[in-house]
């Protein structure tokens, strides 16, 4: 297959090369243009944004919660799915225990204590307020680096990674690997102002990111990323703003792959992942790509509903054997699902899919040093000649490691963090 420019996944892209190849590696794209109003659908009040870093307290009123559980205890079900496993969907009794824990057992308070002691902001940028977690290391020496989520994440899959980034010395590790961390929500995700008008795409993105860090301060830092969090970062690697030493990604971010003619072994079992993918796995991806706002009205009027829709991907793209609650804890499974139902940002975050698949691709000119994880569980993993052959001589750092899948972080944080850091050793 010809290697022809590359950018975030696009409906067009992934058609084009459905029919080719039956392949196309897939993250999940964006919206964007003016301020959203300050006040949340949900009930939770966001500050208005300015151009000066503004710490942000999470205060979710009583009687949000109130109405979830309410929502919850009204839960219209459908029937079971007529197979004795998860090819229709998230599966009935699945979905009816994470709704019971959600409105019986669930601590909401526990996660908002946490996210507020690490430390929340709100900025704006490009005329959009920013939400973002911001810690500094206690350690002069220490690399600033910006991690990116993606769809269904968010600022939550970061959270057991910060501390070891931050304060290496407490856990185990060397002074030299320590890092300043940022973590950003997504425009239309979390506690960022959901764009009014279109426009917000990847492209849009890393441009803003590279106004976030030197307002922070910072004029030499990282880059992370994976799902759409790797598209941006990938984006950020051809955009070379001043300041950005390198890059460290966890998923590939290119919707038509590099394959040789003819391909490798491993570059074949990689094509029939990403065949049964595009043939049985990527539905969300066509409704978000095309109709957003239609998805929106049923995940933002049912609490159900929408932990249905995010729990399918956990299933499915985790390193658990069909069982992320076994992996990362029902309750931090739910933390994640609440960062959309809080601010109602099912239709706002689906939008980047919509951005996505109307963005023009960029060339593959990468202005700095690049290094990748692959996750054994990955939607698809990577071979390392793809990597080889889009990132070229920038390419400084590929492993495979023996645990985890798409959300890397957030399953597996001792692993996540020991490889930022040996890329980190490579490029500080």
């Amino acid at each position: 297959m010809r290697n022809e420019p590359m950018g975030g996944l696009t409906r067009r892209g992934i058609l084009r090369t459905a029919a080719a190849v039956g392949a196309t590696a897939a993250p999940l794209g964006l919206v964007g243009a003016a301020a959203s109003p300050a006040v949340a659908e949900a009930g939770v009040t966001l500050p208005p944004a300015t151009t000066d870093v503004t710490p942000f307290r999470l205060s979710v009123p009583d009687s949000v919660l109130r109405d979830l559980r309410q929502r919850l205890m009204a839960t219209r079900f459908p029937e079971p799915e007529t197979v004795p496993d998860g090819s229709q969907g998230a599966q009935l009794e699945r979905v009816r225990r994470l709704v019971e824990h959600w409105r019986a057992r669930y601590d909401w308070r526990r996660v908002e204590a946490r996210l507020n002691e690490f430390g929340q902001f709100r900025t704006r940028i490009d005329g959009l307020g920013i939400h973002f977690l911001h810690v500094r290391s206690r350690h002069a020496s220490a690399v600033p680096v910006v991690l990116t989520h993606g769809w269904p994440g968010s600022v939550v899959e970061f959270l057991e990674v910060i501390g070891p980034l931050t304060d290496p010395t407490a856990f185990g590790g060397s002074v030299a690997d320590a890092f300043h961390v940022v973590v950003p929500s997504l425009p239309g995700f979390g506690f960022s102002d959901k764009p009014a008008s279109t426009g917000w795409n990847v492209q849009r993105i890393a441009r803003a990111w590279s106004q976030l860090m030197p307002r922070l301060g910072y004029d030499r830092w990282l880059a992370q990323g994976g799902d759409f969090g790797a598209v941006v970062t990938h984006e950020l690697a051809k955009l070379g703003p001043s300041g950005l030493a390198g890059i460290h990604l966890n998923f590939f971010p290119v919707f038509q792959p590099p394959v040789g003619d003819p391909p490798t072994p491993e570059e074949l079992v990689a094509l029939d992942k990403l065949q049964r993918f595009f043939s049985d796995g990527a539905g969300f991806v066509y409704e978000q790509s095309t109709r957003p706002q239609t998805v929106g009205y049923g995940l933002t009027d049912s609490p159900a509903g929408q932990a249905a829709w995010i729990l399918e991907k956990f299933v499915e793209w985790t390193d658990s054997d069909g069982d992320p609650e076994g992996v990362l804890g029902i309750g931090r499974l739910l933390d994640d699902i609440m960062l959309y139902w809080l601010p109602a940002t099912a239709a706002s975050s689906a939008r980047i899919y919509w951005e996505d698949a109307r963005a023009t691709a960029t060339a593959d000119d990468f202005k700095v040093p690049i290094g990748f994880t692959v996750f054994p569980h990955e939607i698809v993993p990577t071979p390392r000649v793809w990597a080889e052959r889009v990132y070229k001589e920038r390419l400084v750092y590929f492993n495979e490691v023996a645990r985890g899948g798409h959300f890397a972080a957030f399953e597996q944080p001792a692993i996540f963090t020991e490889e930022l850091r040996r890329f980190a050793r490579l490029v500080r």
